[in-house]
């Protein structure tokens, strides 16, 4: 919901409905939905003119699932007026209304319409009639009403483009920014539509079964499912005010990881290395465009789509669809370009990256994302480009050429990969990098295969490269042997050899990655439930009468809510103080270190040394020595990050975790307390989220954020290569040097240039910094505040349920058990159906 569309218009409004007198901020997403989420259903309940008991009861859900405890007396408010001023769909003000709300987010409020419609178990047609109307005020499509019509009468036949259309847009993750009830509410109307229509696998795709990443997908999907029944439950039980409003946040949170989960696979290597005819063999199709030469010209990523769909995403921020048959041209760079070495053309690139969505290939059908990447030797973005690559990946491949094995500038991308995957550690061997060794079919005999494989593994092994040196991290490979024998049907040995790569490669997305996943979404999920359980058993307790507060025993925990919230305040405060000196202390640092570069890098540019003639090869060894200045110069950065940022922000945030610890400790010792004198489990209720609070987060968001942080320095630098003919031309008047006077003059001109443009990244250099060292703190406090948060939902439930027991009848009490009683049978179903996932999944 677009909240700068909030206008006064709508303020003035909304007082008058509601008598209040209402600010800016009063007016939430979540108020501007419900307040025409009322009009809606109070129209659609008197459409057929009869308002049954049912259509009450559905109405009531439907508001509930929106209403928090902020704004319940507000919103009752905005329905009495509502009705007393007869506010219709066909109402100026209710267009209003609906100017900031978001496609989805109308065709939720529709959706939730539909659902009120069949609160007797049929659709009236005037009710029918009455829904179009509201369709057409909200610019809803006829096709997507037809597909929620369908979904909530049990119909069948649907058509699958409106189908997939509105999965789609109701998918959770385009809500991610609302309130967690939106999320909720998108998982709801989903689970009533038919599932969306997976396209046939036309033969040509069947080659490549991925069998396990297919079992993978299936257990995500039935976690997905078991998700959302936990949300349910959790959401009932919350609107018996049994459970406090956190926990929905909490199962939303689970709930999203669970849809989102899908393996990223990176393919890296240098120009015409065979990459696009690996992909081509991989995805079983010839998509990626293929040439001689270097061709490659942005990161694309492909993925599964229900429809062949290319996206471009500029660097200016903008997005363009472009119609599938201009994909190629926009991935490739220009012949020209390519055979002229013209490496400026990559830079000049406006696209950041491209997205290609494909319905038939099965291993992106199977939740595997790949991202392919120009080459990487020529790329002046190099650098950046593989930072970016390698977040967030699940594997990397390293393609090779037997024919070109192991060059040094090769070494040192595969070096930098296993730099750059293990977070900047330079011993440790990388566990999730594959290398690929292709053109094995243009070796002639058996002595070149076998020292191939001897070079290959001497450097895999004296580096201490990969985590396992055996063949499921080393293939060799002949990819276009290996995508014409799929083309063509038949199997040979070059098939088996990729059919044997591509083996290992499942193997590790599911057994390494996916099985972790699983596990850990299956701790949380349980970890919920245990929660609620233990909750429910309480509640039991209240109404039994085993809970009991005195007044003097409710006066102290109103008086604990403040001094709670006293708490939140006290460590937002130094957190604030902290986060000020540590940036002083930074600055200061890199200041210092700042001071002494380039004497550094002059001091090391002694040891410079090309192969390259002075004479006659200029060219080739000023870009050579441009080269080893930005390696000096990534050194110097990774020196500075280790020795002083690093050092600097742990103390600040040693600092903050011991004020943190000892209020958490006081909190729990409170809590320790009441459930002593009630015979609680509050303590351990929430111990279990004060452990949550992450004193490790610093540390892993450390190791990223100094690979990006230098990657984005390095990109600056990465200018200096076009500099290469300024220098030759500068330099041609001291041709008759042929001593080392000339040499030396080169790297003083680079040196010289390349700091001069590094000076100007100062202010976004120090930005950057900055932003780091906010973004660790806020964590900080961010975590502590939902501890803090679920302490006080804890005391206010309580004392709601006190409340609640104390007015309730003996009889209501009675149904009140017996209705907990068949939440906690619910929750131990789910339980059960959990441990059987985690016991298959220990066996795929």
């Amino acid at each position: 919901m677009d909240t700068s569309l909030f206008s006064s218009r709508i303020v003035n409004f909304l007082s008058r409905i509601s008598g209040q007198r209402l600010s800016q901020r009063d007016i939430t997403p979540q108020v501007i939905f419900l307040a025409l989420l009322i009009v809606v259903l109070r129209d659609i309940a008197c459409a057929d003119g009869v308002v049954t008991e049912e259509e009450m009861q559905r109405w009531q859900t439907i508001l509930k699932r929106f209403v928090s405890r902020e704004i319940k007396q507000l919103t009752q408010l905005i329905s009495l007026g509502m009705k007393q001023h007869q506010i219709s769909v066909h109402s100026p003000e209710f267009l209003m209304l609906t100017h900031p709300l978001s496609h989805s987010e109308k065709l939720l409020l529709i959706s939730l319409s539909y659902e009120m419609s069949t609160a007797d178990g049929e659709m009236d047609s005037r009710e029918k009639n009455y829904l179009e109307i509201v369709g057409k005020q909200l610019g809803i499509k006829s096709q997507h009403l037809a597909v929620l019509e369908a979904g909530f009468t049990h119909q069948v036949n649907v058509e699958p483009d409106a189908l997939d259309e509105v999965h789609f847009l109701l998918d959770p993750a385009r809500f991610q920014s609302a309130d967690p009830v939106f999320i909720q509410a998108a998982n709801g109307i989903l689970a009533a539509l038919p599932g969306k229509l997976e396209p046939e696998t036309t033969e040509q795709h069947a080659t490549q079964s991925y069998w396990k990443l297919k079992k993978y997908q299936e257990y995500r999907k039935q976690l997905g499912n078991y998700c959302y029944q936990i949300s349910q439950l959790i959401q009932d039980c919350k609107n018996h005010g049994i459970l406090p409003q956190t926990l929905i946040g909490n199962i939303a949170e689970v709930s999203q990881k669970i849809k989102s989960q899908r393996f990223r696979l990176a393919v890296v290597g240098e120009f015409s290395k065979g990459k696009s005819t690996l992909l081509n063999a991989l995805l079983g199709e010839e998509i990626q465009p293929v040439r001689a030469i270097p061709c490659s010209g942005t990161v694309t990523v492909i993925k599964y789509g229900t429809e062949k769909r290319v996206t471009c995403r500029y660097k200016d921020g903008r997005t363009e669809e472009i119609p599938f048959d201009q994909y190629k041209l926009k991935a490739t760079i220009s012949k020209d370009a390519a055979l002229e070495h013209r490496s400026d053309e990559l830079a000049q690139s406006d696209i950041e990256e491209i997205i290609f969505e494909h319905p038939e290939l099965v291993l992106c059908k199977n939740g595997v994302e790949i991202v392919d990447s120009p080459g990487l030797n020529e790329h002046p973005d190099r650098t950046s480009i593989t930072y970016k690559l390698l977040q967030d990946t699940d594997a990397v491949i390293f393609l090779t050429d037997a024919m070109r094995l192991l060059t040094e500038k090769e070494k040192e991308l595969i070096q930098d990969m296993r730099y750059k995957l293990n977070n900047g550690s330079l011993d440790e061997p990388a566990e999730n990098l594959f290398i690929l060794v292709n053109f094995m079919d243009m070796l002639d005999n058996e002595e070149d295969l076998h020292d191939v494989r001897t070079r290959l593994e001497n450097f895999v092994k004296n580096e201490n490269l990969l985590i396992n040196t055996g063949k499921s991290r080393v293939h060799y490979i002949s990819a276009k042997l290996a995508l014409k024998a799929i083309h063509n049907k038949y199997e040979d040995e070059y098939l088996k050899r990729f059919q044997f790569f591509t083996q290992s490669l499942e193997n590790f997305l599911v057994l390494e990655r996916g099985k972790v996943k699983i596990i850990h979404s299956i701790k949380e999920l349980n970890s919920l439930i245990t929660k609620v359980l233990n909750w429910l058993a309480q509640s039991k307790d209240v109404l039994d009468g085993n809970i009991q507060l005195s007044k003097t025993a409710k006066l102290e925990i109103f008086e604990k809510i403040g001094a709670v919230s006293g708490r939140e305040l006290k460590i937002r405060i130094l957190v604030n103080s902290q986060k000020k000196q540590a940036a002083f202390d930074v600055y200061d640092s890199w200041q210092y270190w700042y001071n002494k570069l380039p004497k550094n890098i002059v001091e090391k540019s002694i040891s410079w040394s090309s192969q390259h003639s002075r004479v006659f090869e200029q060219k080739e060894r000023i870009k050579e020595y441009t080269n080893r200045f930005l390696e000096e110069l990534k050194a110097e950065l990774n020196n500075w990050q280790q020795s002083s940022l690093d050092i600097i922000i742990k103390q600040y945030i040693g600092i903050l975790d011991s004020e943190i610890s000892q209020e958490i400790n006081t909190l729990n010792t409170e809590f320790e307390l009441i459930d002593k004198s009630l015979n609680t489990n509050f303590s351990d209720f929430i111990g279990h989220d004060i452990m949550e609070v992450d004193t490790t987060l610093f540390f892993g968001t450390l190791g990223r954020w100094s690979v990006n942080f230098l990657g984005g320095m390095l990109l600056v630098s990465t200018g200096l290569i076009f500099f290469v003919p300024l220098f030759v031309s500068s330099i041609n008047k001291f041709t008759n040097w042929v001593d080392g006077q000339q040499d030396t003059r080169i790297k003083q001109k680079i040196i010289e240039s390349g700091l001069v443009k590094f000076a100007e990244s100062q202010d976004k250099i120090t930005e950057q910094i900055n932003q780091y060292i906010s973004s660790i703190f806020e964590s900080k406090i961010k975590s502590f505040s939902a501890v803090i948060a679920q302490a006080i939902a804890l005391y206010e439930n309580l004392l709601e349920q006190q409340e609640k027991a104390h007015n309730e009848t003996l009889e209501q009490r009675e149904a009140e058990k017996i209705w907990i009683y068949q939440k906690r049978q619910e929750l131990e179903q789910v339980q059960n159906r959990l441990e059987v996932i985690l016991s298959k999944c220990a066996i795929v």
